[in-house]
């Protein structure tokens, strides 16, 4: 117990709290778990991590919640999410899509981003926050594109998360593909609902930050505008960069130079820019990433639906990297894009030693949180918050220190996921997300894609 203290374990064992006592607990992905610790919640907070026994003797009064059979780690951060993807689940089509642009300019844009309104986005938002509860999410960042939903878009979808309980961070995707006008308003959009959300007061779980599309969609000075506003929100700037070959190759013929060279040569790489999919990076661009600190996000599955290609992660994480991992709005459940991360680059790379399961589930908790520039998110330690999931440890062969991160990236999934906390507020028990009528959220969902799927 001595040990434990010493250690900075223990906490200010003053409030009253709640014990949470799984057979196995892995507080931080990137090292190995521990069997019979506990941890132990007071307000929003982890307080305490150590031996079990010890702290329910150091606090007779705690509630103290037993989970034989459990394990317990930190809830997941989707660091790439499009909410309103749900919609074009199973949306009919002629023929697919030849590739990633005419995916962009024949089906994704026309048939599905120009078509939303707030109806729409806010019953894919409502769905989806249950999905990735169910999952073992507990933070997110969401990246809409609608012009016909603005302004007002991001609201729509924020009040579906504030119901949720999610800790949620939601952007609209400005661009100049749809003109000036729509240009301006998507930035407005994100600078107006950031200072709204701040209006909220700190125990609002959402929040904003800025988005734009490409450099094939965004003016140099469109670009500029939107990392000045940024800074002066000091809030991140997302954009999807690379996640074809379509934008490397059209900034080599309009500026005789890549994506991410154009980005250095406008001054604006840094650790402020939060560039996802990066699938397609010269030597000279992954160099860029590195030595600007530039954040990063991984789609593994979604790369792989729209034949993007795979990007060169475990060479960025090898560089110091900051790299998140997200579902794109795809398959919304992170244990099934953690095994595509696990597995498709030992494919690409012919090598199984390259993306362990450790570093896997890394990228899915606190590398999604610091791609994401959050504090004291994706870890469960004493003053960081009390994020975390409750998983089925019944796995057909026995678990030990070595194998737990293995087991769970390869054989484990959302309908294993117990039970999930915010912000040290239970959202999901014994595999029900609390307060929803799932059912009704289904038929509310049915309603807007059918619309959807009508227009296009």
């Amino acid at each position: 117990m001595a040990a434990a203290r010493s250690a900075g374990s223990t906490g200010s064992g003053s409030a009253a709290g709640t014990i949470l006592r799984p057979d196995w607990l892995l507080a931080d992905a990137s090292v190995a778990p521990v069997a019979g610790h506990a941890i132990r919640i007071v307000d929003d907070r982890v307080d305490a991590v150590g031996p079990g026994i010890a702290m329910v003797a150091d606090h007779p009064d705690d509630e103290v919640v037993d989970l034989p059979d459990r394990v317990v780690l930190p809830g997941f951060v989707n660091a790439h999410v499009h909410l309103y993807g749900l919609l074009a689940h199973g949306i009919p089509l002629d023929a697919a899509p030849s590739g990633f642009w005419a995916f962009l300019e024949e089906f994704w844009w026309p048939k599905v981003e120009d078509r939303l309104d707030h109806d729409m986005v806010a019953a894919a938002a409502d769905w989806a926050c249950g999905e990735m509860l169910r999952s073992g999410t507990t933070t997110f960042l969401d990246i809409l594109e609608a012009p016909n939903a603005l302004p007002g878009g991001l609201d729509a979808q924020a009040e579906a998360v504030r119901r949720s309980g999610l800790r949620g961070i939601l952007s609209f995707e400005a661009t100049e593909r749809s003109g000036p006008e729509v240009a301006a308003a998507g930035l407005d959009e994100n600078v107006r609902f950031i200072a709204d959300c701040r209006n909220g007061g700190a125990d609002d779980l959402v929040s904003g930050l800025v988005s734009i599309h490409t450099l094939f969609t965004c003016s140099d000075d469109f670009v500029r505008e939107a990392f000045d506003r940024a800074a002066e929100l000091d809030v991140l700037v997302h954009a999807h960069c690379n996640e074809g070959v379509h934008e490397g190759e059209w900034c080599e013929a309009h500026h005789g130079h890549r994506t991410l060279e154009h980005y250095e040569s406008l001054g604006v790489a840094g650790p402020g820019f939060l560039a996802s999919q990066v699938v397609h990076l010269s030597e000279t661009e992954r160099r860029i990433v590195a030595e600007r600190g530039i954040r990063c996000s991984h789609m593994p599955l979604a790369n792989g639906e729209v034949g993007g290609g795979i990007a060169p992660v475990p060479e960025l994480l090898d560089a110091g990297v900051t790299v998140g991992l997200g579902s794109d709005g795809y398959v919304n459940d992170l244990y099934e894009v953690m095994r595509g991360a696990f597995l498709v680059h030992k494919a690409r790379l012919m090598d199984p030693g390259v993306m362990d399961a450790h570093r896997v589930l890394a990228m899915a908790t606190s590398g999604g949180a610091e791609a994401l520039a959050l504090d004291r998110v994706g870890r469960l330690e004493p003053g960081w918050s009390a994020d975390l999931q409750v998983v089925d440890g019944r796995f057909p062969t026995p678990v030990t220190e070595a194998n737990l991160a293995e087991q769970l990236v390869l054989f484990r999934g959302a309908h294993h996921v117990d039970s999930v906390m915010v912000a040290g507020r239970w959202r999901v028990r014994d595999g029900r997300v609390l307060d929803v009528d799932p059912e009704a959220q289904r038929a509310r969902l049915h309603e807007q894609a059918r619309r959807l799927w009508s227009a296009a």
